[in-house]
């Protein structure tokens, strides 16, 4: 039995070397395969095309794209593949469909020679540098002179190249800034006489307290509005022209006598020794400027009032975010004095001044405060939803190489091809960046290790350049 067993190992040796002999020439031949098949590891070593370089990586014994950093044993515990770096630079021919099963006569032919630390220096034929590293030869299709860049597969497992479709989405994102609570300017309301007047009586409202509209504030005496009544009661008493009580009623109306204290004065045609001063509106009292006897000056301010149920919140956006934000736009506002709750609002208005020291401009959004807990001058947040509703394309953010003068997405072409293509950006937001120009929905774009791809292709670029056409093979 043992002997029977030595003559099977010898025959199959007797095999592999003469299939080995036969094949060595050929370029393509799945010798995987026949590993397999065999079940002999290190008989088809002769077989293999010998590589030249430093290992860079392993490979599954079967040739499937299954690649290892350290050396490494299969499930039935066959040895990876050693790749060396000659290997590896046609590795794509090697897992492409063979010669014969594509009906080729044979092997792509080899251009030329280039320098393997990427000079531009070209060679007709294999030579080394001067570190004594092979120059890597360069086949049929691959230097098609444009801007399509192959990468071998055993370098795209290890740089970890990521690809995403391009698709339509909203893009939007956040505008974050400070703001200020503040009170409408439409609702802030003064009492003041229009004549020189003494305070007989001011009510018992201060600073801070809320009043309602037609609320008593104070008492005073004018003697010009007391001669004006005079007037007017003896014109109606007289039972003069229409045009001289209505003269003397217009002198009333000039003095800022509320239109009540008039219509008082003719209803019981007694003019008052002092008159009533009411709130012209509802709202916070938030100046009293009056004691009981003073004197008041035409002009004086005596109370100042506001409505604040409805306020204002002024946010400074940056100018480099004002392009972003719009009218109508929706905001969340949130201030420290509610914690865990958030007012929602909506831009109603954009100041056109830029600060000159902030560099940033005013935005004003106007919300209900019903219940009065925003106060004038209280700090808030706000956030600020920027871009259209409608979809557009877009990708992903690491899709995008901004160079600072143009924008550059590598195209995704399949089975190791790559095409840097210029393109046109416009919204940013949640991760994704719009494309207007340079690409479709649909198209396959690298998200992840761009920047190694685009640096190839800057580099074969620059080659195609430095090299005269004469060095060229």
């Amino acid at each position: 039995m043992k002997r029977i067993a030595l003559m099977g190992l010898a025959l199959a040796a007797v095999l592999v070397a003469g299939v080995g002999g036969y094949w060595a020439g050929v370029r393509d031949f799945p010798v995987a395969g026949l590993r397999k098949w065999f079940g002999v590891e290190t008989t088809f070593a002769a077989a293999e095309l010998a590589g030249t370089g430093a290992v860079i990586y392993y490979q599954d014994p079967d040739g499937k794209p299954v690649y290892s950093i350290t050396p490494r044993r299969a499930g039935d515990g066959r040895a990876f593949r050693a790749v060396r770096a000659s290997e590896d630079v046609s590795f794509e021919n090697k897992l492409s469909a063979p010669a014969e099963a594509t009906g080729q006569a044979g092997p792509r032919r080899i251009l030329y020679y280039r320098n393997p630390m990427g000079l531009p220096d070209t060679s007709p034929t294999p030579k080394k540098d001067s570190m004594g590293m092979d120059y890597i030869p360069v086949y049929e299709g691959e230097d098609d002179g444009g801007s399509v860049l192959r990468v071998s597969l055993g370098k795209l497992q290890r740089s970890g190249v990521r690809s995403e479709l391009a698709a339509r989405r909203t893009v939007g994102r956040q505008v974050r800034v400070p703001a200020m609570v503040q009170l409408d300017e439409r609702r802030i309301s003064v009492v003041a006489t229009r004549s020189d007047a003494f305070v007989n009586e001011v009510a018992s409202v201060t600073t801070g307290d809320r009043v309602t509209k037609g609320q008593v504030l104070l008492r005073l005496y004018s003697r010009d509005i007391a001669a004006a009544g005079a007037q007017f009661l003896s014109d109606l008493k007289s039972g003069g022209r229409d045009s001289a009580v209505g003269g003397a009623r217009q002198r009333l109306e000039n003095l800022g006598l509320p239109p009540e204290a008039i219509a008082e004065i003719e209803r019981t045609r007694k003019v008052p020794l002092s008159m009533i001063w009411r709130a012209p509106r509802d709202g916070v009292v938030l100046e009293r400027n009056v004691v009981d006897g003073m004197k008041a000056a035409p002009g004086d301010v005596l109370f100042r009032l506001a409505d604040i149920s409805t306020i204002w919140v002024l946010a400074d956006v940056p100018e480099f975010d004002l392009g972003a934000v719009r009218l109508g736009a929706p905001v969340t506002i949130r201030v420290r004095s509610l914690p865990g709750h958030s007012l929602n609002g909506r831009v109603s208005l954009i100041y056109p001044q830029v600060g000159e020291a902030t560099r940033a401009t005013r935005v004003r959004i106007e919300i209900a405060n019903p219940d009065g807990a925003l106060l004038p001058n209280m700090y808030a947040e706000v956030e600020i939803g920027t871009g259209d509703a409608a979809p557009v394309v877009a990708v992903p953010d690491d899709a995008v190489i901004d160079t600072g003068t143009r924008q550059v997405v590598i195209l995704d072409r399949g089975e190791g091809r790559f095409e840097p293509r210029e393109v046109k950006v416009g919204q940013r937001g949640d991760g994704f960046t719009e494309i207007r120009e340079g690409i479709v929905e649909g198209d396959r774009v690298v998200v992840a290790a761009n920047f190694l791809i685009d640096a190839e292709s800057n580099l074969k670029a620059a080659l195609r350049g430095l090299t005269s056409p004469e060095a060229r093979p």
